[in-house]
């Protein structure tokens, strides 16, 4: 920041531009962050909350040979001398650590409830539970004690705290983390200590080994819970040689020889086992899942995850019911991969498997390294420490009389001995009982053990085969030791297609019944009389269309707009049904008119009372849009008339005005459109049209050889082929008045 930018005022008060400031502040907001909240670091794979859990309860003598403590007690020490942050999120890390569904390799042992796979936040507060480290944790502190870190002052300067942890094995990959830092975020799954300790010796071996050598040991992420892993090998290489990408997990299943039931046996990371559940009982109360008559949870101890589906029948396809449950619910899941980690320069970056190996190795033969100086440094004070000692055995009577005779003996012994302030200091501290003839022979033992040991160290620390042939050997015992087989087979598998919702529902005939007030119903069968179903009080029957359940079930309203439900799921015609405006977002005020039903390809007649309509291809009025789209097109006071179904290339278009007056046209004569107002049906001169003293009261399609049925009130009457020649005309006449006593018709319909 240039001079200009800052200034003082009289006050001594700092004055700089705000713009200055929140930059500079939020860089640093960020970089906290990144660096001590949310990534990891390469080393030993903690961030630093679980780091100081775990170098917390070391101090606290937790160890896995130990008795447990109140994890209360942990996470006091922890917020109290070096994590100052809330007392939940840190036992929340805690418990992270300790639970064998979250972490391959937990690292807190606990007693009580530690949560479970179906809520892994459901643990019992901190005062409840008790914990202690698990042997695995002594591959990240075992070496803590052996200058192999660095170390720093905690939060408050009174106490140091390790830097980082001195790890045996790459925790990062083994047991793997997520993070959502400022800018940057990290997803590196869990993977099995075998495969991983192994790439490490080839690595070792062969550093030139490219990432597809290491895949022969590091098949995949090896998932607590098990399940199967079915991405391809090209999806795994790629995120193992740039560390980004993805992967699919599936669960187990197995069929019962017996039952015939599907039993779900391994679930993929993070997903509930509840959560499927509602995820299959919610497709099974929407109809979405005929062939499942039952879901039921039946785990227990001895089957941690059993969830059972009860086939409707032997004869479901078992195989395709899985794959539309692998499509459908968290059955199977991607993973997201990104493997951002604060590198051993200090700064975060995206890594490949060879990349990350390569420098985890580096940092564990820099804490070897480091292990070898510290060990060599306290052989080599042990034998200066034993030099001087043997040197006052061998002079025992004249050292006994300096130390009782002389008023420095100290000085006295230096100079008398050749000796070095360190080993005056030591000689002086000596206990009598030491003085044993024998000790001269046990020191003279130990330096030959201690000098045979500091060549060997020597010999290491000056070679680096020798080095890294330590290195592997150890490494090679901890796969013995803390090595397990793979929990999660890879399966390479093609992704799961959920089964069309068509081919899920029952193929069979249904009616569609509207009523005036808009409620909706669906009757198995043609055979129904609608008209004779109950209805709610003030409400009566409008329409009725007939179909098939697979079908989509069409509904115009006054407005001229069309709306499309599924027909299966629509409510049993056993009660009075349900209103369309819960399923549908007409307009304000608007009112159903009628329904329609059929192959998409049928014709249908849609008209309005004004006279003027066209035909339109079924699917024309198809709309998956809740607010329906625009089709006809109502002149102003008018009413849109029930849809009519035209059947058959004679068919002929009968209509009826208010006055009585019937025509019949071939519905040739009408043009097929996609939306729009139509053209002129029936002649209602213009006067009466605009005063609405006459509309269009009913219309029809006849088949070839139908007859016509006329309602008029409770009255009905029926006009054959023959009655119907009187009534022929031209499209847009005013065609034959009907017989005296029929002149105000309600309905008319083709039989």
């Amino acid at each position: 920041m240039s001079n200009k930018d800052m200034e003082l005022n009289f006050e001594g008060v700092e004055k700089q531009p705000l713009g200055h400031f929140t930059e500079k502040a939020y860089l640093d907001y960020s970089m906290y962050v990144i660096l001590d909240r949310a990534l990891p670091a390469l080393g030993d794979g903690l961030k630093p909350v679980q780091r100081r859990i775990i170098y917390a309860m070391s101090e606290l003598g937790l160890s896995a040979a130990s008795k447990h403590k109140k994890s209360a007690r942990t996470v006091g020490d922890v917020i109290g001398k070096f994590h100052p942050h809330g007392d939940s999120a840190c036992y929340e890390a805690m418990v992270h650590m300790a639970q064998d569904f979250s972490y391959r390799y937990p690292i807190v042992d606990g007693q009580g409830n530690w949560g479970s796979a179906d809520d892994p936040k459901s643990f019992a507060a901190m005062r409840y539970t008790e914990s202690r480290l698990t042997r695995y944790a002594d591959t990240l502190l075992d070496e803590l004690a052996h200058g192999t870190v660095d170390w720093g002052p905690n939060f408050d300067g009174s106490l140091d705290e390790p830097l980082m942890l001195p790890a045996r094995l790459p925790n990062l990959l083994l047991n793997g983390t997520s993070g959502i830092a400022v800018g940057m975020a990290t997803d590196i799954p869990p993977h099995n200590l075998r495969e991983v300790g192994t790439a490490c010796i080839h690595l070792l071996d062969d550093p030139e080994a490219t990432t597809r050598a290491l895949m022969k040991h590091v098949k995949g992420p090896d998932l607590p819970t098990g399940a199967e892993i079915i991405s391809s090998r090209d999806d795994l290489v790629q995120f193992y040689e740039t560390g980004n990408g993805s992967f699919r997990a599936r669960a187990t299943w197995e069929v019962e020889k017996d039952s015939g039931q599907i039993v779900v046996t391994q679930l993929p990371f993070q997903v509930s086992g509840n959560r499927v559940q509602e995820q299959i009982a919610q497709q099974i109360r929407d109809k979405k899942l005929p062939m499942v008559e039952d879901i039921r949870d039946e785990s227990d101890h001895e089957n941690p995850t059993r969830l059972v589906i009860q086939p409707r029948s032997n004869r479901v396809d078992v195989e395709q019911l899985m794959a539309h449950l692998f499509a459908t619910t968290d059955l199977e899941r991607s993973y997201r991969v990104n493997i951002n980690v604060i590198a051993l320069d200090g700064r975060p970056r995206v890594m490949g498997l060879k990349a990350l190996l390569t420098e985890w190795l580096e940092f564990r033969r820099r804490t070897v390294r480091r292990r070898l100086e510290h060990r060599l440094e306290k052989v080599a004070r042990r034998l200066h420490l034993l030099d001087g000692m043997l040197i006052a055995y061998l002079n025992l009577d004249e050292v006994i009389r300096i130390i009782r005779q002389e008023e420095e003996p100290k000085a006295v012994l230096i100079k008398r001995f050749k000796l070095s302030e360190e080993q005056a200091e030591y000689i002086l501290e000596t206990k009598l009982r030491q003085l044993a003839r024998l000790e001269e022979m046990k020191i003279r033992d130990e330096q030959a053990r201690l000098e045979a040991e500091r060549k060997e160290l020597e010999a290491i620390l000056a070679s680096k085969a020798r080095l890294t042939k330590l290195i592997r050997s150890e490494i090679e015992a901890d796969i013995k030791e803390y090595g397990d087989d793979r929990r999660t087979r890879i399966v390479e598998r093609a992704a799961a297609q959920a089964i069309e919702e068509t081919d899920l529902v029952v193929n069979e005939p249904v009616t569609v019944v509207l009523s005036t007030g808009g409620w909706v119903r669906a009757a198995k069968g043609h055979e129904i009389d609608p008209a004779s179903l109950s209805y709610k009080t003030g409400d009566a029957f409008l329409g009725a269309a007939r179909g098939r359940s697979t079908q989509l079930a069409v509904f115009i309203d006054s407005t001229g707009r069309a709306y499309s439900l599924p027909a299966h799921t629509l409510p049993s015609a056993r009660g009075q049904g349900e209103p369309l405006s819960g399923k549908l977002n007409p307009p304000d005020g608007a009112r159903f008119a009628g329904v329609a039903i059929g192959e998409p390809d049928d014709l249908w007649l849609l008209a309005t009372d004004a006279g003027y309509g066209f035909t339109v291809k079924l699917k024309e009025l198809h709309s998956r849009n809740r607010a329906g789209k625009a089709v006809i097109n109502v002149p102003e006071g008018a009413l849109v008339l029930p849809p009519v179904p035209v059947i058959g290339d004679k068919a002929r278009v009968a209509l009826v005005n208010s006055e009585g007056r019937l025509l019949v046209f071939p519905v040739a004569d009408i043009p097929e459109l996609a939306r729009g107002k139509g053209n002129k049906l029936f002649g209602i001169p213009g006067k009466k049209a605009q005063s609405r003293e006459e509309v269009l009261a009913a219309a029809s399609v006849v088949g070839d050889g139908q007859s016509l049925r006329v309602w008029s009130g409770e009255r009905q009457m029926t006009l054959t082929p023959v009655d119907l020649k009187s009534h022929v005309g031209e499209r847009a006449q005013r065609g034959a008045v009907l017989p005296r006593g029929w002149r105000k018709v309600e309905r008319i319909e083709a039989v």
